[in-house]
């Protein structure tokens, strides 16, 4: 049986106070969330567990399952794919555009830059069909792939979002964990392929629709989209001192209104709010039992710097502690999410980012299994 764990952390209560400012904010968006990476805090929540259809904003799905493909080796950036007639026929002037050809061979890298920072339509069907064989094929890696990474509630009938009588459903909170991890799964990646102001293809210069960019410092990514059915939508992020926002907006009812509602969101978020800095990158946060493992803990780590995220205009205090479900079994692998960093403000609220298995551990035979248990006898 699994029961969930904790351990305290010292210092056990800090406060802090800052310059002073407003943290209530009313969204023009039918739906709108925000979440602080740098401490999992959840600062604006308006209707995130709501399905709704994500327009082209589906794309990030389909750049993650190529990023994951290109990152284990199995993807080539250089792979050459071949437009075919029907690709061409359908999509070369079906909403957003690469204005690819029929016939034309594209490498995966640009086909990428196509459908992230143009939207393209075509750029993300041609990926889809190179890669997997079909659409279809593509669409079911799609579905996996959004079920190992954590987004329960959301699934996707097309590769490039195109309105599908509603079988592609999404929601806020599956958007900004989606965004989450490409960030921190393919860092180097999502630097090469998200941000961008623009990219030409064929004589054609297209921008980035991103509304962030070149108005909100450290704006980075992601995706734009909009459909009749969906209104104008926009899933954002963007990164100051040390501080990365991902935002959700989503049913605007204009161009000129998502471009308002996404920089005043992200504007208030670096605002209202402070951070204060708990843990670098790589410090020793805990050590957790193992059962069953060669070894009989397990050393935490910083995956990043981490913080704590209070209201800037009020003081706060806080506790924190290690979250984990236990008995935690071998074997485990590095990587593994094994724990969570929890702050509980002095309101009950509580602020929760994951933790990884900085190492692996492997089971222990039977010897070593007994080893471990002397050894517990005596252990404080």
């Amino acid at each position: 049986m699994f029961r969930n764990f904790a351990i305290i952390l010292c210092p056990p209560l800090l406060f802090c106070t800052a310059a002073k400012a407003n943290t209530v904010y009313e969204s023009s968006a039918p739906i709108a969330y925000m979440i602080d990476l740098s401490s999992g805090a959840i600062l604006f929540d308006k209707g995130s567990d709501k399905q709704i259809p994500p327009a082209s904003m589906a794309k990030m799905m389909s750049a993650y399952v190529v990023m994951d493909k290109i990152k284990n080796g199995g993807l080539p950036l250089n792979k050459k794919i071949t437009i075919t007639p029907e690709i061409w026929q359908k999509w070369n002037n079906q909403g957003s555009t690469m204005f690819l050809s029929s016939g034309e061979q594209v490498t995966v890298e640009n086909l990428m830059h196509g459908m992230v920072t143009l939207s393209g339509n075509d750029a993300s069907i041609a990926l889809a069909v190179g890669i997997s064989g079909s659409e279809a094929a593509f669409v079911e890696e799609m579905n996996k792939t959004a079920k190992r990474i954590g987004l329960i509630n959301s699934r996707f009938g097309t590769a490039n979002g195109w309105p599908d009588e509603g079988r592609t459903l999404v929601t806020a909170q599956d958007l900004a964990i989606l965004a989450r991890r490409t960030i921190e799964d393919f860092p180097e990646l999502y630097t090469k392929f998200y941000g961008r102001k623009e990219f030409s293809w064929g004589g054609i210069t297209q921008p980035d629709r991103n509304p962030l960019l070149g108005k909100i410092a450290g704006a980075d990514g992601l995706k734009t989209g909009h459909t009749e059915e969906a209104g104008y939508c926009f899933t954002g992020t963007a990164q100051q001192n040390g501080r990365r926002l991902i935002m959700v907006v989503a049913g605007l009812g204009s161009y000129n209104g998502r471009i308002t509602e996404s920089t005043n969101f992200m504007k208030w978020g670096f605002e209202a709010w402070t951070s204060k800095p708990v843990f670098k990158k790589g410090d020793a946060i805990a050590n957790i039992p193992v059962q069953l493992g060669s070894d009989s803990s397990l050393k935490i780590t910083a995956p990043r710097d981490m913080a704590v995220t209070m209201p800037a205009d009020k003081a706060a205090g806080y506790k924190l502690f290690i979250r984990y479900k236990g008995p935690v079994k071998a074997p485990i692998a590095k990587g593994d999410q094994v724990a969570s960093l929890v702050v509980m403000l002095n309101d009950g609220s509580e602020q929760v980012s994951p933790l990884y298995a900085g190492e692996a551990v492997t089971e222990a035979g039977f010897f070593g299994r007994a080893w471990n248990g002397f050894k517990s006898l005596f252990s404080a």
